[in-house]
C-alpha cells in the first residue's frame, strides 16, 4: 500500500488529513529501514508483537493491513479489514477531508 499512501499524502499536502501507520516489524531498526527504503514520510509506529502488541490490543487489530478512516472530530467512520482498494478508500478520504473543510469555515 506504500504507492498509494505516497501518493495520498503527496495529494492531500495542505488540506486537513493526516495519515499514521503502525508497523509490526520486530526491529525498530528493520522499521527505520524499511521506512527509508519505502520513503515514508508521515508518523509511524511500531507495535513490536505483531497483533498482540499494545497498539493492535487498545484498536482490536485483528490482521494486517487494518485501516480505520477517522473524521476531523476524532470520529471512527469506517474500518477495513484488508485494502479495500484505492478508488473505495480515494472517495471515502475526499468525502471526509470535504467535511472537514466545510466545518472550518
Amino acid at each position: 500500500m506504500f504507492p498509494h499512501e505516497r501518493s495520498l499524502v503527496k495529494r492531500m499536502q495542505d488540506r486537513p488529513f493526516a495519515l499514521i501507520g503502525v508497523n509490526s516489524d520486530q526491529s525498530l531498526e528493520e522499521c527505520k529501514k524499511k521506512n527509508e527504503t519505502e520513503k515514508i514520510t508521515w508518523r509511524s509506529f511500531q507495535n513490536d508483537k505483531g497483533v498482540g502488541g499494545v497498539i493492535s490490543n487498545v484498536w482490536e487489530v485483528q490482521g494486517w493491513p487494518t485501516l480505520y478512516l477517522i473524521d476531523h472530530e476524532g470520529v471512527i467512520r469506517r474500518k477495513f479489514l484488508g485494502n479495500p482498494g484505492d478508488a473505495i478508500l480515494d472517495r471515502l478520504i475526499d468525502e471526509l477531508v470535504k467535511e472537514a473543510e466545510k466545518g472550518s469555515k
